[in-house]
């Protein structure tokens, strides 16, 4: 849409709150704000340019249309903004990195043996999440604690407490055993209220039921399991030393901690979590797309889309910086929390003392990173140029597809395409392709499937013979592309196998015209590289960088195709096995699967168990059991 034609509809718009989404001149969604009235907030961008800032400058000559999503109020709009920025990503919005897939530790109470887990769903299932954490690693190392303080199990078996003997982790004091009975659901839940406590910050009253537990056993002449008692007092008030700080002098005081670092384009959030007055964990993330932003925006920006998704809002947040729209992102917070929440920028005392302490762990974390970062980065360039001289590449391999295909016994056929872009890998654009027109075993016919599914609509763009040859430019298309990567043209094409492979795809690129795309090979047993029209295999030092960033590639390709033609199988395993009781559909065999983990599983479990399943009755159980 021209945009001469704004004037008009910014005059009849909404006088109302709600959001706002810039297009560019392709449809895509570049920039999403919320407004309290809608008309004067988007009227602003189309003024005087010497009041927006440098990126949003950039941002609105792009624009070619825009739309609104009217609200009832103002934290509708920001909830409904939050939404659509985590679903769409807009190049000029500032958002969390990877927001998508950050984990959280999962306890469900109402489960008779509940198990402690990572999860990257939130649902309001009346179960406790923790978190987020930024990073599985980060998830791990407090499971990790947690399992070294707390006896709870870590199986995934269905407990019957009927089981011959225990595992190893009864053994060393990591498990109650429940399976062989030691221990009934009641005893067990207690066990499991300690780890939700210990993640509360309670640690105080952890400590006091532990010494009560651990005098009634003595006093009851059972002296090995005082002593056990006795030793994990000791393990909780060691982690207790070393993790959780003092930090301010109000016992009860309950808040996070959040300061921050900017980068070019990027900005490190640092989260520190006070429960009880005491440091009891930490936390960053990386916040996208900075650039030219006031450092209250950026923080107003995290603030919103981390408490989105948090499993708990506490009483207090200190800041260092006053954050954009503080009294509407209350307002939002104490609806959230259901109780009193307040943001504050401390200027004395211990408060002042934390938020600069968090800020000089941000600045340190950003250094790092950049110093890690700018290492890998000369390692991945150093191997691209190796890579493109011992290929004799046009241009240096920024992306690389990489595809392979995956079978047993010629069942459940399918082939992966996976990309690497600077020497990282880009998931947005992974591909899986289930092979349909091939029976039995055939990666040759696979692969040509797969490279003529992938390219076809690339062909189409370019058109038959050489781009280069009549000085036509490639498309590249930047990642929010409506097609998702299909368009964006790769400088390498790397296939999973040997010469056959390579012929076969090479077939292929003939036939449909494609000529301006370099192709290799990589042989597994020797990890040569083949090349078209060489006969002879490139073999590069072991030590290469080169070699390094061709084997990531093929490998992430391999596990990507294995894991879907496993979930393929086992899908088909299923449908063979409870497709025939009638009253079975996809969501109940969805939710018993998630319950009892496998077939095996459900074969093993009581009628009652089954029943307990949401959607299920004890007829349909009964059925179900009878039929396996």
């Amino acid at each position: 849409m021209a945009r001469t034609g704004f004037t008009h509809r910014l005059r009849i718009a909404p006088e109302k709150p709600g959001v706002y989404m810039m297009k560019d001149g392709r449809g895509r969604v570049i920039y999403v704000g919320k407004a309290a009235n809608l008309r004067d907030r988007v009227s602003s961008y189309f003024g005087s340019p010497s009041s927006l800032n440098t990126k949003i400058q950039k941002m609105v000559s792009r624009v070619a249309d825009f739309e609104f999503i009217v609200t009832d109020s103002e934290p509708e709009a920001l909830i409904l903004e939050n939404t659509i920025i985590k679903k769409l990503r807009p190049t000029y919005n500032t958002r969390l990195k990877d927001d998508k897939t950050y984990p959280f530790i999962k306890i469900d109470l109402k489960e008779e043996f509940p198990q402690v887990y990572i999860t990257r769903r939130v649902a309001k299932d009346g179960a406790r999440y923790f978190g987020p954490f930024a990073t599985a690693g980060s998830v791990r190392k407090t499971l990790d604690v947690l399992k070294k303080l707390f006896p709870y199990r870590s199986c995934t078996k269905t407990i019957t407490g009927r089981d011959p003997r225990p595992c190893l982790e009864y053994y060393i004091n990591r498990c109650v055993a429940p399976c062989i009975g030691l221990v009934d659901s009641a005893e067990y839940h207690k066990v499991v209220q300690q780890v939700i406590m210990f993640m509360d910050g309670k640690t105080d009253s952890v400590m006091d039921n532990l010494r009560t537990r651990m005098f009634q056993a003595a006093d009851d002449l059972e002296f090995e399991r005082a002593a056990a008692l006795r030793d994990q007092i000791r393990n909780i008030q060691k982690v207790i030393e070393e993790q959780q700080i003092k930090v301010d002098s109000n016992p009860n005081a309950e808040m996070d901690a959040i300061a921050m670092a900017e980068g070019k384009d990027e900005a490190w959030l640092e989260v520190f979590f006070i429960r009880k007055g005491k440091l009891i964990g930490r936390d960053h993330f990386i916040m996208e797309g900075t650039q030219d932003e006031a450092p209250g925006h950026i923080i107003s920006e995290f603030i919103k889309q981390f408490y989105q998704s948090a499993s708990m809002v506490p009483r207090r947040i200190i800041l260092q910086h006053v954050p954009d729209e503080e009294a509407l992102i209350e307002e939002w917070l104490r609806g959230k929390r259901g109780g009193p929440v307040t943001l504050a920028r401390p200027q004395r005392g211990d408060q002042r003392k934390l938020i600069k302490m968090v800020e000089e762990n941000a600045v340190q974390g950003l250094s790092q990173a950049r110093a890690k970062w700018l290492s890998d980065t000369d390692a991945v360039q150093s191997g691209m140029e190796v890579l493109q001289d011992a290929l004799n590449l046009p241009s240096l391999p920024r992306r690389i597809e990489c595809y392979d295909i995956s079978n047993i016994q010629g069942s459940s056929s399918v082939g992966s395409m996976v990309v690497s872009e600077d020497g990282l890998p880009k998931p947005a654009h992974y591909r899986r392709f289930r092979i349909k027109s091939v029976d039995g075993i055939d990666d040759y016919s696979s692969m040509q499937e797969v490279l003529r599914r992938r390219f076809k609509r690339l062909a189409s763009m370019v058109g038959k013979g050489s781009a280069e040859a009549d000085g036509r430019e490639l498309p590249q298309m930047p990642d929010s592309s409506p097609d998702g990567g299909w368009g964006v043209v790769p400088n390498l094409v790397l296939i999973d196998g040997g010469k056959g492979h390579l012929s076969a795809a090479l077939e292929v690129f003939l036939e449909m015209g494609i000529d301006f795309i370099p192709l290799a090979s990589l042989a597994k047993e020797n990890e040569w590289l083949f090349v078209p029209e060489t006969p002879e295999p490139i073999v590069l030092p072991r030590n290469s960088q080169a070699l390094h960033l061709v084997q990531r590639i093929r490998d992430e390709a391999h596990r990507f195709a294995i894991t879907y033609h496993r979930k393929l199988r086992s899908k088909r395993t299923i449908t063979s096995s409870m497709d025939a009781v009638p009253g079975i559909g996809p969501k109940r065999k969805r939710l018993l699967m998630r319950r009892f983990g496998s077939i095996k599983g459900i074969r093993e479990a009581g009628v009652e168990e089954i029943a307990a399943v949401p959607g299920m009755t004890r007829k349909l159980a009964t059925r179900l059991k009878e039929s396996l």
